[in-house]
């Protein structure tokens, strides 16, 4: 298991990952309680679902809440990215 999430993470951050971080870290990123939850930031669905799928794989960012859809939050992983990335 721990294999796939390495695997799932992106050597280097792309500028759309950073983007995605900040945007969570601003608490403006919800997302559905699926098994492949569709996000959305500022209330538009995100077009790359690919990317915010592998940053919760990759255990940057993760769904707050229990069901539904609500908010994203940024794990410690995410927070460390964003503070690498300057």
């Amino acid at each position: 298991m721990r294999a796939a999430l390495v695997e799932d993470l992106p050597t280097v951050m792309s500028n759309r990952d950073l983007r995605l971080l900040h945007a969570v870290a601003d608490g403006r990123v919800e997302c559905t309680g699926s098994v492949e939850p569709d996000f959305f930031i500022d209330g538009f669905a995100c077009c790359d679902h690919m990317a915010a799928r592998a940053l919760v794989r990759g255990g940057m960012i993760r769904p707050a809440g229990g069901g539904g859809r609500g908010p994203v939050q940024l794990t410690a992983a995410g927070r460390d990215a964003l503070a690498a990335a300057g």
